[in-house]
């Protein structure tokens, strides 16, 4: 796989490059931080993760670099499907809730972060209080329509597997809040 670079702190497969660009757009407080976005074979329970890379959590939060890690297939009733072919917007979307994510930790020390991925782990109701600070870090990026199509996608799609259309409800914002949030947006 060819990986290419965005700006001299992104490198992404060059079969996404344009939404990874598009996404990290809606975050130009993070164009100064190295971001890697990665195929990776299979995420456990996940479509795709950001995390600190792990020898950088040891040295200055303004030299943490961090990944993006995507699942290269998605199962959907059975069969799987590669993920760098769905549509581009619900790729943009996904992307923005990893950088959400990315923007929460990104301020925090590098022993908060090995509590937080410990708590992540262990703890539903910290899984749940992430995942939303995530979303609602994309929306008020200005993402909301992205993040919106993203829920919509999961939720609406037939043949995703109920079990995680389960955990997308359980932990992460409804399409419902979301209208919410991108309507006090609007109104700000």
């Amino acid at each position: 796989m060819t990986f290419i670079s965005i700006n001299a702190q992104h490198t992404t497969p060059e079969i996404i490059k344009n939404e990874v660009a598009e996404a990290l757009s809606y975050y130009p407080e993070l164009d100064a931080i190295p971001i890697s976005v990665k195929f990776k074979k299979n995420i456990k329970k996940s479509t795709m993760m950001a995390q600190p890379k792990f020898w950088s959590l040891f040295g200055s939060r303004k030299n943490r670099k961090y990944v993006i890690l995507i699942s290269e297939k998605i199962k959907i009733s059975g069969k799987e499907f590669y993920t760098k072919s769905i549509s581009n917007d619900i790729m943009i979307g996904w992307l923005g809730h990893e950088l959400g994510h990315i923007m929460d930790y990104k301020d925090r020390s590098g022993l908060n972060l090995f509590w937080f991925g410990i708590k992540y782990y262990l703890s539903g109701s910290y899984i749940k209080e992430a995942e939303r600070a995530a979303d609602i870090n994309a929306v008020s990026h200005g993402m909301g329509s992205y993040i919106l199509d993203t829920k919509n996608f999961i939720l609406d799609h037939a043949d995703i597997q109920q079990d995680y259309k389960d955990r997308i409800k359980k932990y992460y914002l409804s399409p419902e809040e979301i209208m919410v949030l991108v309507e006090e947006m609007e109104s700000k």
